[in-house]
């Protein structure tokens, strides 16, 4: 199936930002190197990263679904990448168990693959409706504490909650599903609706192309590169 460079560009740059953020905190997590301080970057800069990286899985699961339309097939896919986020929750539960990652960026985005199935045949602007219930009660529960963590994923957050990555429905979902109605916008039927130049920066569209790879894979080798170095 044709494939869009300029989809792969952006994923390649979100997944390129997300891995340099990773890597910074990892080696100010273990006193190796003291990264930048302040909440520009260690909360601003990773919520914007992964809000490019959530929205264009959004934009691809309509160009996916427009031209594969069968629920069974996405609702696979969505499983495949969640698990991958339970294989992530086994490892830092097993390292790291103060901060596990109970719900993050993979979890996310497996269940949203599901979830989008229920509103990918809405047009743009009532998507766009979900959208904003997503975002608005989202901001309202990171208001709020909760006394149990079952709803983790949805957004109820328990007050002495820590980790490492975190994602849920509210308010994240709504990213994801904006990216779904522009996706529906400028690539109606699974093909693009506007004029752009030819490729750009083919490195990048490369990375794009095999993000999920990278990401599984870069904080296994930062880390045993600091283990060779006797680093960690």
């Amino acid at each position: 199936m044709q494939r869009f460079w300029e989809i792969d560009f952006f994923r390649g740059l979100a997944i390129v930002l997300m891995v340099l953020f990773n890597y910074a905190f990892t080696l100010d997590y273990f006193h190796i190197y003291a990264a930048a301080e302040g909440w520009l970057f260690w909360w601003l800069f990773p919520r914007i990263v992964a809000g490019m990286f959530i929205f264009i899985a959004g934009v691809a699961l309509t160009i996916s679904y427009s031209r594969r339309k069968n629920k069974q097939h996405h609702t696979k896919r969505g499983l495949k990448v969640f698990g991958w986020g339970l294989i992530i929750t086994a490892v830092t539960w097993a390292f790291a168990p103060a901060v596990t990652v109970w719900f993050g960026v993979l979890h996310f985005i497996g269940l949203s693959i599901i979830l989008s199935l229920l509103f990918v045949k809405l047009k743009p602007g009532r998507i766009l409706v979900v959208a904003s219930i997503f975002l608005i009660v989202g901001i309202y529960l990171n208001s709020l504490a909760f006394d149990f963590p079952w709803l983790l994923w949805l957004g109820l957050t328990p007050s002495s909650f820590s980790t490492l990555d975190y994602f849920p429905l509210f308010p994240w979902f709504g990213i994801f599903a904006i990216g779904m109605a522009l996706g529906k916008k400028l690539y109606r039927n699974g093909k693009r609706r506007f004029k752009i130049r030819k490729e750009l920066f083919a490195p990048l569209n490369f990375l794009g192309r095999h993000s999920l790879f990278i990401y599984l894979l870069h904080q296994p080798v930062l880390l045993g590169a600091l283990y060779v170095l006797g680093l960690f």
